[in-house]
């Protein structure tokens, strides 16, 4: 990412945002509310349009304001994204809302749809639901299936938004051991969270992100033990 921009309404939200993402390594960012983390996550798949700057993923460039949108399409395929929301089909199933867009998207035939889905499912621990509708599982399960539904796209990055903010403690502990499961595999990841011993534990790299800049980054005993900026310390602070 090379001087990504972001206003909303005159309000500038991202100030020239640049990160490099190595193949296979789990990035945390982690800052106030309000900061730009959730519209940076965005702006890399271009769900929001960038103002300025570039992203690059696995070779395809996108420049703010200049690019096809055949390739906005090609890149939210590499990078696939989990919100806070589940934002699952209630009339469908859980096989059939994680082979919608395999079929939809990547016109895969139904058969070949199902069974990647179905080792999707099972890499999340949610094959045995497959025929159930989302109304009738936890939250957790429900971004477990969301997880599934990302991973079956088999991207070449996830960005997950805070996945676990919409659920209660006891079923946050499921969704961030199926991340962990993930980061174990060398999935490239960037995943914005509040999940703080998470982010020490997982990540190769932690983001410390305030108005709108990246203020802080390094490995992530380096940041929590030691960290440089005043503006992180407090953070730190507040939040251990």
């Amino acid at each position: 990412v090379v001087g990504l921009k972001k206003s909303f309404g005159g309000i500038e939200v991202l100030k020239g945002i640049d990160l490099d993402v190595a193949e296979g390594e789990v990035i945390a960012i982690v800052g106030p509310s309000g900061t730009g983390k959730s519209t940076f996550l965005r702006c890399i798949n271009f769900l929001e349009e960038p103002d300025e700057g570039a992203v690059t993923i696995d070779g395809l460039t996108l420049t703010a304001g200049c690019h096809p949108n055949r390739q906005v399409y090609e890149m939210r395929r590499k990078s696939s994204m989990i919100f806070q929301a589940f934002n699952l089909f209630s009339n469908k199933t859980v096989i059939q809302n994680v082979t919608l867009a395999l079929e939809v998207v990547l016109k895969m035939r139904k058969a070949d749809a199902r069974i990647r889905a179905e080792e999707a499912l099972s890499q999340v621990g949610m094959l045995d639901k497959r025929d159930e509708y989302p109304d009738t599982l936890s939250g957790g399960q429900q971004q477990r299936v969301a997880i599934a539904r990302a991973l079956a796209m088999r991207p070449e990055i996830m960005l997950f938004d805070e996945p676990t903010s919409a659920l209660d403690p006891e079923l946050t502990g499921e969704v961030l051991k199926t991340m962990r499961e993930l980061a174990a595999e060398h999935m490239t990841m960037v995943v914005v969270t509040h999940e703080m011993a998470f982010a020490r534990e997982v990540s190769q790299q932690v983001v410390f992100m305030a108005d709108g800049t990246i203020v802080e980054q390094g490995k992530p005993r380096d940041l929590f033990q030691q960290p440089q900026e005043e503006r992180t310390q407090a953070f730190l602070r507040n939040m251990l």
